[in-house]
């Protein structure tokens, strides 16, 4: 099987998360679900981050200085993040995919 196209509607971010998984593994199509949902992850953490930078983390309200709504954002869209590349099992240069069958993990095969 050969690499997807990334879907369209994915920024700079989300393009690259998709060719680095989608290009040296072969996934099944609810891997490409969860690759997909992460790679708009991504781009949304982009945006946040755009904006955390053009202004402050803390912000000032009518009830005094408070967290900028951005930056909770981010934090909740980076453990979202963390929660689909953990579902995903992406496997590292240091360690092999997971090949228990129904441990619950994707199982990820290199295709190269």
């Amino acid at each position: 099987m050969s690499a997807q196209r990334a879907p369209e509607g994915l920024k700079v971010g989300g393009k690259r998360l998709w060719n680095r998984v989608a290009g040296p593994f072969e996934l099944e199509q609810h891997e490409l679900s969860l690759l997909l949902q992460a790679c708009r992850t991504v781009d949304l953490l982009d945006r946040l981050q755009a904006v955390l930078e053009a202004g402050d983390v803390v912000i000032e309200s009518p009830q005094g200085p408070k967290a900028n709504p951005a930056a909770v954002e981010f934090r909740q869209q980076a453990l979202a993040l963390a929660r689909i590349m953990a579902a995903l099992a992406i496997p590292t240069e240091d360690a092999s995919p997971v090949r228990s069958a129904g441990s619950g993990m994707v199982r990820l095969r290199a295709t190269k």
